[in-house]
């Protein structure tokens, strides 16, 4: 299974969707709170090269965020990456 990685923070509707997408497909993920932990943001933002929450990763490539997995799960592309290794 593909590792999953969500950066979030609490009263997030997207993050909130996002993680639920992920739990309807069965998918484990570590989450990362970046309201509570400062420095996990800046982590996010050098990877990502993005500000906002969620940004998800999946084996280490940036997905962007709740929209673009939405995106990529409409495409059928999301399976295909999370059974890939």
């Amino acid at each position: 299974m593909s590792k999953v990685i969500i950066y979030s923070s609490a009263h997030c509707p997207y993050c909130t969707m996002a993680k639920q997408l992920l739990d309807r497909k069965g998918v484990s993920y570590d989450e990362i709170r970046v309201d509570q932990h400062p420095e996990k943001r800046q982590e996010m933002m050098q990877k990502s090269q993005q500000r906002t929450v969620p940004q998800i990763f999946i084996n280490g490539k940036s997905m962007g965020g709740y929209t673009d997995l939405v995106d990529i799960d409409r495409s059928g592309q999301l399976d295909v990456l999370l059974t890939n290794n």
